[in-house]
């Protein structure tokens, strides 16, 4: 999966926000929603937008910036 094929972020549309191409849903807010136990059928229930590509996208751009970013983790 390409999460580029699928975001963009244009400073004219939310403010530069990444988001899912051709919608104004903004990544984080998919992400937010995983993280909270959304399921991916309730995600689409409730953004009847969302393409079916956006989750597995979301979580590719995700996971891209955990390996670019380093986050400081507390110690347990």
């Amino acid at each position: 999966m390409r999460w580029q094929d699928h975001i963009v972020a244009t400073s004219d549309t939310l403010h530069g926000w990444p988001r899912f191409r051709n919608t104004r849903i903004p990544v984080a807010v998919v992400l937010d929603n995983l993280a909270a136990g959304v399921s991916a059928e309730e995600l689409h229930a409730d953004y009847p937008t969302l393409p079916k590509e956006a989750i597995p996208a979301a979580l590719a751009y995700a996971a891209e910036l955990a390996r670019d970013t380093i986050v400081p983790i507390p110690a347990a």
